[in-house]
């Protein structure tokens, strides 16, 4: 069933460091507080606000009732929506499939 995961994407070089270093952490973690995810729906918005143009990205497909972190929906105001934002590193159990973009 979707509903059970969520989606991150991120560069295949950062996924490598994740494996090597037992979890994974995103950018945001450090400047925002938390991991930016979305629905099986706002991939392909996403894809196109932040990642236009880029290559050797990576979808991430996380089963829900495997992270280890707190995982809260929360509003993004700059385009009214709510997404899933992990406050925490990613344990990468967790990570159920990885996908080239």
């Amino acid at each position: 069933m979707e509903s059970n995961y969520i989606y991150h994407i991120t560069t295949a070089a950062q996924w490598e460091q994740a494996k090597q270093k037992g979890q994974y952490e995103a950018d945001s973690l450090a400047t925002e507080g938390f991991i930016h995810c979305s629905t099986a729906d706002q991939v392909a918005g996403v894809l196109e606000r932040y990642y236009q143009g880029q290559t050797g990205l990576v979808k991430l497909k996380i089963e829900k009732d495997l992270v280890e972190r707190p995982l809260i929906f929360e509003l993004a105001t700059s385009i009214n929506e709510v997404f899933p934002h992990i406050h925490g590193p990613i344990n990468l159990n967790a990570v159920v499939e990885v996908t080239p973009v």
